[in-house]
């Protein structure tokens, strides 16, 4: 019998997928709970309509990241981050990607979550940084982060 699958179902398939399974499996479990259902021509056009529509919506995801990529790595964008520092121009305290994430927002009213920046340890020097910033899963942007003396 063919399914299509509505939830993930281990070792069975994914959420989204057309399979052939037992007859009594599909009956007896996989319709009852509510994982799947019968696989029939208007089940199958709904689920290519959804399909089309997640792929159009996933597109233009990509695009708004691609376009916010190229704002952000632009020229003479930067985010300024003013810090206090002694005389060697290392940093009293360390500037972390919470604190660069608030000051882009601040400064250029993008909001980017502090976990998608790729800050490996925390800034703790003055001068130019590049942060890499993660918009997308297949999009990745080097912040310009350049911290001055207070």
């Amino acid at each position: 019998m063919k399914v299509i699958f509505l939830q993930d179902v281990k070792g069975k398939g994914k959420k989204g997928e057309v399979k052939e399974v037992a007859v009594g499996y599909a009956q007896n479990f996989l319709l009852k709970k509510g994982l799947a259902v019968e696989a029939t021509p208007q089940a199958m056009s709904e689920l290519r309509g959804k399909t089309n529509a997640k792929n159009k919506e996933d597109a233009e995801v990509l695009a708004e990241a691609e376009k916010l990529k190229e704002i952000i790595e632009a020229e003479e964008f930067e985010v300024i981050i003013k810090s206090k520092a002694g005389e060697d121009s290392r940093l009293f305290g360390s500037i972390p990607s919470k604190q660069i994430a608030d000051a882009l927002e601040k400064q250029h009213n993008i909001k980017v979550d502090k976990r998608k920046m790729d800050l490996k340890q925390p800034i703790k020097a003055l001068g130019y940084t590049n942060v890499p910033t993660k918009l997308h899963k297949d999009v990745v942007a080097k912040l310009r982060v350049h911290v001055i003396a207070e």
